[in-house]
This record gives C-alpha cells, sequence and structure tokens, in this order.
C-alpha cells in the first residue's frame, strides 16, 4: 500500500513537473525564495500591529517566531530522523525525468517540505487573527501558501505529498499557535 501511493505520488510529481516551461522558471525561482518575501511579511506584521498594542504586537511577534521555530525543527524531524525519504533530485530512479531549475536541491531528504508548512502555518495564524477586519485575507494567504507548495514541485524539490502534508502540518500549527497567541493576550492583558 505505502509502495502504491509513493509511486502515484512520484507519477503525479513527474507531470506536474513537466509542465514547467523555461519562460516560468525565473517566475517560480523567485517565488519559492523565502527572503523575496520579506516586504510581504512586513505588511502581514503591520497590519497585525494596527490590530493590536504595542504590548500584544510584540507578544504575537514571539509567538508567531516560535511558531515558525517549531515547525521549521518538526520538519527536520520528519525529514532526517523519521521518515528520511529522498528529495527527487536524490532519487537515481527517476533521475533525468523531470525538470530540476537549481543546481542544488537542498538536504538528501524531503518529507515533509519546511516550505510548505512555514508557508501555511503563516497563512493560517495571521487569518484567524485578521479576519475580522479583513474578511479577504484568508483567500489571499491560503492562495500564496498553496503556490508556495507548487513551487517546490515545480523547480523539483519535493514530491506533492511531501507538499501536502507539509501543508496539513503547518494548518494545524498555524491553528494551535493562533490559540496559544489569544490565550497568552487574555493571561497579559490583564496585567
Amino acid at each position: 500500500m505505502l509502495e502504491q501511493i509513493q509511486q502515484l505520488d512520484t507519477e503525479l510529481f513527474l507531470y506536474l513537473n513537466n509542465l514547467g516551461t523555461e519562460s516560468w522558471d525565473g517566475f517560480w525561482m523567485f517565488y519559492t525564495t523565502k527572503f523575496n518575501w520579506i516586504p510581504f511579511y512586513a505588511l502581514l506584521a503591520y497590519l497585525m500591529y494596527k490590530r493590536l498594542n504595542t504590548k500584544m504586537f510584540v507578544l504575537t511577534l514571539l509567538v508567531v517566531a516560535l511558531m515558525i521555530l517549531f515547525t521549521d525543527q518538526i520538519t527536520n524531524v520528519f525529514k532526517n530522523v523519521l521518515v528520511k525519504r529522498l528529495r527527487p533530485c536524490h532519487n537515481e530512479e527517476i533521475d533525468g525525468m523531470f525538470r530540476l531549475i537549481k543546481s542544488w536541491c537542498g538536504g538528501q531528504h524531503g518529507y515533509f517540505s519546511g516550505h510548505s508548512s512555514n508557508s501555511m502555518a503563516v497563512a493560517v495564524f495571521t487569518s484567524l487573527m485578521l479576519v475580522k477586519r479583513y474578511k479577504w485575507i484568508p483567500f489571499v494567504l491560503i492562495i500564496w501558501a498553496i503556490a508556495m507548495g507548487y513551487s517546490r514541485i515545480y523547480i523539483g524539490v519535493h514530491y506533492p505529498g511531501d507538499v501536502v502534508s507539509g501543508m496539513l502540518f503547518g494548518a494545524l500549527s498555524g491553528f494551535g499557535f493562533y490559540k496559544l497567541d489569544k490565550y497568552l493576550q487574555s493571561r497579559f492583558a490583564l496585567k
């Protein structure tokens, strides 16, 4: 059963990855690069700041930093300790059958995608925090996170299963850390 799922995941990866064209490579490389999103993160932080007082904003930033640290480190535990599934670019069985857009594809193991888990955690956390003031924000952020996951398939460094698992873990993490933030804000707002 697990072998069949992995085979389907590989076939879906090959299909999706090979849909790419050179004319789109630059866009998806730009999209998948975390540092290019710093202005976007700054905008999200500003929108949160407008919603909170300074003390609560600093508390929320600490919770977000803890959330990113958590999702990133749990991702590494799954990749390098628990699952150890080779990234497509390290899988000799499919070597030459897909498009690898960049020369370095990351560590040897890829299950599950850190980009997917981190971006979905940010999307869910921020959506829950801002949806009352900005009804449109969940749609924008979820689409942004899904596209981030797709970018990992497009450039050839993750299977779709890596991406979907990362998104699910990220969504759960974003929800959990949102609840933690609400709890901490209720505790510290009284002081």
